[in-house]
């Protein structure tokens, strides 16, 4: 295992860690919440991007640390490798960098509680606790099919809407809205990385949703997850009364190769590729999206 002095030294390790692929399911989110907004304070977009990376990188290390603590992550694990379970990193040091990008989440989120009201502390405290509780615990609710709806209630809805009150210290129909595609993309997501690690997952006894349902209907769900995103845009520019939301689906184009990629590839690569097109089509959507919501 490699020594904290040796991995502090190679920042590779740490970018790897942070899984930048999955950065857009944090970015997304506060982008359309703010460009719903009819207000827009510059500072408080920047913290809301700040707690909403942070809180991204802080699960991305928790999971990095607990899986590879308790075994899952193992040698015959498919993908990019993990911090901890390669021994790049040591248990010790993941944790206090865990611990360090709740810290930052943390200070950026008191900031904006400050400037809007209390209640945001509570929404503070519920994602941090969401955040541990997902590969952490007793009982981490990511081995017990519970994972998506994580992403969607707190990198969907969650992100979105809070975005969208340190705006306008409100919520909007449309805020809501808008939450569904990009939570269902963000789901889009996690469920290709869970259907590249189905067998190691379930050799690990990690019962994910992919696990429980099968490669077969894994794919099919990823494909449900995306079209119906992509649909769901109707509905924005519909209770925004504005055809401009629809400029979204110009990204429809970026959803092609991922979804073929997850139905019918079958070479660990691919998934590992889709992975990446599925980050980078929430990615534009949501840049997309929030442009339109915010030229209407």
């Amino acid at each position: 295992m490699a020594s904290a002095g040796a991995t502090s030294s190679r920042p590779s390790v740490w970018i790897e860690a942070m899984r930048p692929r999955t950065l857009s399911a944090a970015v997304a989110p506060v982008l359309v919440g703010t460009g719903a907004a009819d207000v827009f304070i510059l500072w408080r977009f920047i913290a809301a991007l700040v707690v909403g990376v942070s809180i991204q990188i802080a699960v991305n290390f928790a999971n990095d640390l607990f899986d590879g603590v308790r075994g899952v992550d193992t040698p015959a694990r498919i993908g990019p490798r993990r911090a901890v379970a390669s021994g790049a990193v040591s248990p010790a040091l993941m944790r206090s960098a865990m611990i360090l990008a709740f810290c930052i989440a943390g200070a950026a989120g008191l900031a904006l509680t400050a400037a809007v009201g209390p209640e945001l502390l509570v929404v503070g405290v519920l994602s941090f606790l969401a955040a541990l509780g997902y590969s952490g615990g007793p009982r981490p609710y990511a081995s017990a099919r519970a994972g998506e709806l994580f992403v969607f209630v707190f990198f969907g809805f969650v992100a979105t809407v809070g975005s969208y009150y340190v705006q306008e210290e409100s919520i909007s129909q449309v805020a809501y809205l808008a939450a569904i595609p990009v939570g269902m993309l963000a789901v889009a997501i996690l469920v290709v990385n869970n259907l590249r690690d189905i067998q190691t997952d379930a050799a690990a006894g990690k019962v994910t949703l992919a696990v429980r349902m099968g490669a077969a209907r894994t794919r099919q769900f990823y494909q449900a997850l995306v079209v119906v995103g992509l649909l769901a845009t109707g509905a924005v520019a519909a209770a925004d009364l504005s055809a401009l939301p629809l400029l979204a689906l110009a990204a429809t184009p970026f959803a092609v190769r991922p979804t073929l990629a997850v139905l019918h590839g079958r070479e660990p690569h691919e998934l590992i590729a889709a992975l990446g097109g599925t980050a980078r089509l929430q990615l534009i959507y949501g840049v997309l999206l929030a442009v339109g919501l915010w030229a209407s």
